[in-house]
């Protein structure tokens, strides 16, 4: 699969001439009835020699953590970041191997991030054993995440790989979090709509990378596909959990609002041209949808009945996805003109 990142790469380094990019672009929109930008290109996998480095690269990052686990807790983390650095160098500095790159960023900044909270928290239970209440707990967080910040911050500017800046929103959202609740303990009961509200700091972030290259044919939609992909389940998750879907009270007017819920989701994701939100937010339909049928009767076919219909629903949408999203941009005027085109790219 390649990616809109790559021809552009292609184009620079004159395999491929700018029009004959182009051209193939136009031909990928008219075999397939929609704009390229419509199949949201990312690039996972290269070829199957990444799944097979990347089960290397698990293997040697557990062994690593578990030697540096059997010295010191907080070494663990520690050498699981340095042998993602070291191994960054190789498998996404040079080779450019698409899923170890994200393993490795994955560690690199996990790893940083469970060296400073285990390192903290041995302190802090060493210098007061009864210390750990939630005001630590939140700063332990806060710290964690300022250090996950800064080193997505430096693999960003060292290796470039698109999902470093979604990485690094969430250690920032874990740091903003944390300092509020550590000055505030207090709002730990409002942790779902501070949780929601950095879900959307997160959506404006990635509709700034989106909105910056519309048509993505460049690394920017790449980046803006990974802040979606984190953004989405910040925003669905709590609103759902806040409308009590899984509450013991929940009944027939809770599942219509989460059905209708999941409409607004999906007039958003068409509008922006993203299906996270769609993901994200499915299990909770799913749930709504079984308590609908359930209600009515339907407790043995209950699931049946409720894969059937989402399945359907979600089938349709792909199919009319197209056509739908025209109308949707449509209806937005002359906001509509600034998201992703609709039309499909002339030869």
């Amino acid at each position: 699969m390649y990616s809109e990142s790559d021809l552009d790469t292609a184009v620079k380094a004159g395999a491929i001439s700018a029009e004959a990019a182009q051209a193939f672009r136009a031909h990928v929109a008219r075999e397939r009835h929609a704009p390229a930008v419509d199949e949201e290109h990312f690039r996972l996998l290269t070829g199957f020699n990444d799944i097979f480095v990347s089960i290397a690269l698990v293997l040697l990052l557990v062994a690593v953590g578990q030697i540096g686990d059997t010295i010191a807790t907080y070494l663990s983390g520690a050498f699981v970041a340095a042998a993602a650095w070291m191994l960054a160098i190789v498998f996404t500095a040079r080779r450019r191997m698409a899923l170890p790159s994200i393993i490795l960023l994955g560690a690199f900044v996990g790893g940083v991030a469970f060296s400073i909270a285990t390192t903290l928290t041995t302190l802090v239970l060493s210098a007061a054993p009864n210390s750990g209440d939630e005001r630590t707990t939140a700063i332990v967080t806060a710290l964690a995440g300022l250090g996950a910040a800064a080193a997505a911050w430096l693999h960003w500017r060292r290796f470039m790989v698109p999902i470093t800046v979604a990485a690094g929103a969430c250690a920032v959202a874990a740091l903003v979090l944390g300092t509020v609740l550590a000055i505030a303990p207090g709002l730990q009961a409002a942790m779902w709509p501070l949780l929601f509200v950095a879900g959307l700091a997160m959506f404006a972030l990635a509709m700034r990378w989106d909105l910056s290259d519309p048509a993505r044919r460049t690394r920017r939609a790449d980046v803006a596909f990974w802040l979606h992909l984190a953004a989405a389940p910040m925003i669905a998750h709590p609103v759902f959990q806040l409308l009590g879907v899984f509450g013991e009270n929940s009944g027939i007017d809770t599942a219509l609002a989460a059905l209708v819920l999941y409409a607004v989701f999906g007039f958003v994701a068409l509008a922006v041209d993203r299906r996270a939100l769609l993901v994200s937010s499915l299990v909770y339909v799913l749930f709504a949808m079984g308590s609908l049928f359930r209600t009515a009767g339907a407790v043995e076919l209950s699931a049946a009945l409720t894969a059937l219909v989402i399945g359907a629903a979600l089938l349709s949408l792909s199919v009319f996805w197209h056509p739908m999203r025209r109308r949707v941009v449509g209806l937005l005027g002359k906001a509509g003109r600034r998201l992703p085109p609709v039309e499909m790219a002339a030869a």
